[in-house]
């Protein structure tokens, strides 16, 4: 019978012949996912104050300011 490496050296050898051309779209697949976790990975180790000032969102201020209607068609009063 098979031991558990000659089993696996068969199915090393079946998935390369096989899925050769998947081969390289796993490889992609998997760069990815592993930049994808460094770079998260990195982001948890940032200090929370240098993320909060750089992406919170600035509250400006406004002014309410009052409509004098002037009766001149020419400006713009709001009223049709």
């Amino acid at each position: 019978m098979f031991g558990i490496s000659e089993i696996a050296i068969i199915l090393i050898v079946v998935i390369v012949l096989l899925g050769a051309k998947r081969l390289p779209e796993l490889a992609r697949s998997a760069g990815k996912s592993a930049r994808i976790l460094k770079a998260e990975a990195k982001a948890m180790k940032e200090p929370k104050g240098a993320e909060g000032k750089a992406g919170a969102p600035c509250v400006i201020r406004g002014e309410t300011v009052a409509r004098h209607e002037t009766g001149d068609p020419g400006r713009d009063t709001g009223q049709q």
